[in-house]
């Protein structure tokens, strides 16, 4: 009995949305949303979270657009800091920038391409956990502003878009206000998210 009970958690638990949630700078440290010895990440309600582990920005955008492609994720929250005075950030859209900033990334993508994340509700879960908040469509020079471009600029075809969101904390946020900031805003993206349809 208990093992049916456990298949059925299961498959319930596969059924809900996944939200890749991955910071792009290696050195950062500054959140884990694992936070018990059971080593099971957080998730939001409604969704369930997917980790993503660093790397170099060329692998980790392959990465992120290989866990869409496939299904396994609806949507991605990439994670970083903002280098700009003020609160946590919500950055708008990326520019079709090589890495170095030195030239175009794609002779024939768009010049800009825009989040596809909830920005008006995850700037309002982020004050409403007590943090001060605003989006931005000014584009930071790093690997965030790269990694997010070419995942909007992959996105598989298909008649639901994935919700993809950068966010952006500022330099002094410890890890519990990275923590807090991180699952405001992935509790956002997943309140616009529909269940994985029945096999």
């Amino acid at each position: 009995m208990m093992d049916a009970i456990t298949s059925d958690r299961d498959s319930a638990t596969a059924r809900l949305p996944g939200i890749a949630i991955c910071t792009y700078e290696a050195d950062d440290d500054g959140w884990d949303l694992i936070e018990d010895l059971s080593g099971t990440p957080w998730s939001p309600a409604g969704a369930r979270t997917v980790p993503v582990s660093g790397a170099d920005p060329d692998t980790l955008a392959a990465r992120l657009g290989d866990h869409l492609r496939s299904g396994d994720c609806r949507a991605v929250l990439l994670v970083g800091r903002t280098r700009k005075a003020g609160g946590f950030r919500v950055q708008m859209r990326a520019e079709n920038r090589t890495l170095d900033r030195t030239e175009r990334l794609s002779r024939t993508g768009p010049g800009l391409a825009r989040t596809t994340a909830p920005v008006a509700d995850i700037i309002r879960a982020l004050n409403a956990a007590g943090l001060a908040a605003d989006a931005s469509s000014e584009v930071e020079e790093d690997a965030g502003s790269y990694i997010l471009y070419r995942v909007l600029a992959d996105l598989p075809d298909g008649p639901h878009v994935p919700a993809i969101g950068l966010l952006r904390a500022p330099v002094p946020a410890d890890e519990a206000a990275m923590r807090k900031g991180v699952k405001a805003a992935a509790s956002a993206i997943a309140g616009h998210l529909a269940p994985q349809p029945r096999l």
